[in-house]
């Protein structure tokens, strides 16, 4: 994965950091179907999760290769 700069500037505002990031990476879920970007050409998947604190989250990313994915931006999620 490779955090963008808009991603990395969301994180640090959202008053989180990487590890809070790779959690719900690796133990979220996408929920949504994925969306088309027409702009960059290349579909969209929003994964959310919560971080370990329980603060709900959502991570949109991209595949720039198969095995490569692109972090677009982190927001929270709330209620």
């Amino acid at each position: 994965m490779i955090p963008g700069k808009h991603f990395r500037d969301e994180l640090r505002a959202e008053g989180l950091d990487w590890m809070d990031a790779f959690h719900v990476l690796r133990s979220g879920n996408v929920r949504r179907e994925p969306e088309f970007d027409v702009r960059f050409q290349e579909w969209n998947y929003r994964m959310e999760g919560t971080v370990p604190d329980g603060k709900p989250l959502a991570i949109v990313f991209c595949f720039k290769e198969d095995d490569l994915g692109f972090l677009i931006t982190v927001f929270s999620i709330r209620g």
